[in-house]
């Protein structure tokens, strides 16, 4: 089974490494879903997800408290657990297979647009907006991971399944 949504990271991700060193990423996502309730307030479903591999190692810094994410997710289950004070309890457990920042997006959508109403002007010096204007770096926070080799002006990074690529 498939789960899509948009989520927020409910605290900073931890990074761990198991005893063949393979990086994994422990996510806590909190998906708000149903009607609003009479304080406004919308339920939200808790999901322990993971993240592995070399995106895991490259994300890491990305994958903070609050971020917004449209992730996708694999095999969801319910796992049970022993809870601290006694008893059994019970959570929701699935595999990252995709995250994308839904803030890079807009980012890369304005500044498309920008720049295609920069190109239809004439090369005016004076109308010319400044070239920060056009090529502005994308906050830190909106983003979910850049090239190295890239400078602070390229557009955001996408992660699918096992690689990361442009969008």
């Amino acid at each position: 089974m498939i789960l899509t949504g948009y989520a927020r990271i409910g605290e900073d991700a931890q990074l761990r490494y198991t005893p063949d060193g393979t990086a994994v990423a422990n996510l806590s996502l909190a998906f708000n879903y149903g009607r609003r309730d009479d304080d406004g307030k919308r339920p939200t479903q808790w999901v322990d997800a993971s993240l592995w591999g070399q995106r895991a190692e490259s994300l890491i810094d990305y994958l903070v408290k609050g971020q917004g994410l449209d992730v996708v997710l694999e095999d969801p289950h319910i796992e049970t657990y022993q809870r601290r004070e006694g008893g059994e309890g019970f959570k929701l457990v699935a595999r990252v297979l995709m995250l994308d920042s839904p803030a890079a997006h807009r980012s890369r959508t304005a500044s498309s647009s920008a720049r295609a109403a920069n190109a239809s002007r004439p090369a005016d010096s004076s109308s010319a907006p400044a070239a920060s204007a056009i090529n502005m770096p994308i906050r830190p926070d909106a983003v979910i991971a850049r090239s190295s080799a890239s400078s602070a002006a390229s557009p955001a990074w996408t992660t699918t399944h096992s690689e990361v690529r442009h969008a």
